[in-house]
C-alpha cells in the first residue's frame, strides 16, 4: 500500500501544491534576477563584511552572475525554464543581496523592466530585502503592483535573537523586524519569511521558539528554513577551518524539523525546507545528495515520524 507521500501529499504545507493550487496545475517558475544590489552591513553605512555565513555567489546561479542587464537575465532564465522544466508561467525573483536598497523611483526602473519583458506570461514578483531597507515609499511601491501581480516581500528574519544577530554582522535587530511586520499588518502583500537553523550558540529550544514568534504575526504567509551551511568567502568559513564546530547532519536536521513543523500555523506555506550550496563553494555540511535527493529523505523521514504541520500549535490569545 503507498503512503501519502506516494500520492505528492507531504506532511507540511509545501509550496509546490499551493502553486499548483493557485495556478490550476500550470507550471509557475522563479526567474532570478541580479540587481546589482549591495547591503548595509557590506557597503559601511551600518558594516563591512556583510554577514558572517555569507558569500553572495554561493546562492545566485552562475546565469544571474554573468548576464550584465535584467533583460538579459530575465529572457534567459525564462527560455531556460521553459526548455528544461516546461515552466508555463514566471515570478520574477530579484534574490541577490538586498533588493529594495535603492531610492524608490530606481527600484521601480528594475521592478517594471523585468516585469515589462513577457508581460503574458508573468504572474508574480518576489523581492528579497532586510527589515531595515523598508519604508512606506518602498512598500507603497511594491504594493501598487499587487493589482496585477502576486507580489512576495521575503525577508530575512534570520534569528529571533538579538544576541545572534550581533554575532552574525546582521546590522538589524529583530526588534526592526517586529516594527516592519507591525506597519505590513494589513497590506496586501504576500510576507515571506527567512530563518537560518544550527548557528551553534543556539540551542534546539532556541531555535524552537522561532515557530511561536513567525506563528504571532497572521500577515505572514510563507516560510523559507534553511540549515546553516557554511561556505568558502564567508567570515564563518574562515572560523570554521580554523575550529570546527557542531552543524546539522540530514538525520538531526530531519529530527529537529519534525518537532519545528508541528509548532507551525498550519496556514502558513513553506517555500524551502532547507538551503543549498554551490558544491564548489560549500564547505560544510555536505549532505552527499543533490537537492531531489535531500528533499525526499528530509519528506519520508518527517512522514515515518507522524509529523503534520500545525499539530502542535495553540493560538496565543492577546
Amino acid at each position: 500500500m503507498g503512503t501519502l507521500l506516494d500520492s505528492g501529499i507531504k506532511p507540511y504545507n509545501h509550496y509546490g501544491a499551493y502553486l499548483k493550487e493557485k495556478y490550476a496545475g500550470q507550471k509557475v517558475f522563479k526567474v532570478i534576477v541580479d540587481g546589482n544590489f549591495t547591503c548595509p552591513n557590506r557597503d559601511g553605512s551600518k558594516g563591512f563584511g556583510g554577514c558572517t555565513y555569507c558569500n553572495v555567489d554561493s546562492f545566485t546561479p552562475d546565469s544571474a552572475r554573468k548576464l550584465p542587464t535584467i533583460r538579459e537575465q530575465v529572457e534567459e532564465g525564462i527560455e531556460r525554464a521553459r526548455n528544461s522544466y516546461k515552466a508555463e508561467k514566471f515570478v520574477i525573483y530579484f534574490q541577490p543581496n538586498t533588493n529594495t536598497y535603492a531610492p524608490a523611483h530606481a527600484l521601480k526602473m528594475m521592478y517594471d523592466e523585468a516585469l515589462s519583458i513577457c508581460p503574458e506570461h508573468t504572474v508574480g514578483l518576489s523581492v528579497g530585502t532586510r527589515p531595515d531597507c523598508l519604508d512606506a515609499e518602498k512598500i507603497a511601491l511594491l504594493e501598487s503592483y499587487t493589482d496585477r501581480y502576486d507580489v512576495d516581500l521575503e525577508m530575512g528574519m534570520e534569528s529571533i535573537y538579538n544576541d545572534t544577530l550581533d554575532q552574525i554582522n546582521r546590522g538589524c535587530s529583530h526588534d526592526e523586524f517586529v516594527a516592519i511586520m507591525n506597519q505590513l499588518q494589513n497590506s496586501p502583500l504576500e510576507l515571506c519569511v527567512h530563518t537560518i537553523f544550527g548557528f551553534p550558540w543556539e540551542t534546539e529550544e532556541m531555535m524552537l521558539r522561532y515557530a511561536d514568534e513567525i506563528n504571532r504575526f497572521p500577515q505572514i504567509k510563507f516560510v523559507k528554513l534553511h540549515h546553516l551551511h557554511i561556505v568558502e568567502g564567508s567570515i564563518m568559513g574562515v572560523k570554521y577551518k580554523r575550529e570546527p564546530f557542531p552543524l546539522f547532519s540530514m538525520e538531526s536536521y530531519t529530527e529537529f524539523l519534525s518537532k519545528f513543523i508541528p509548532r507551525l500555523r498550519e496556514d502558513i506555506v513553506i517555500q524551502r525546507i532547507f538551503g543549498l550550496a554551490d558544491k564548489e563553494l560549500l564547505i560544510a555540511p555536505n549532505w552527499g545528495l543533490p537537492k531531489s535527493g535531500i528533499q525526499s529523505y528530509i519528506d519520508k523521514g518527517l512522514e515515518l515520524r507522524g509529523v503534520k504541520q500545525g499539530s502542535f500549535y495553540t493560538e496565543i490569545s492577546v
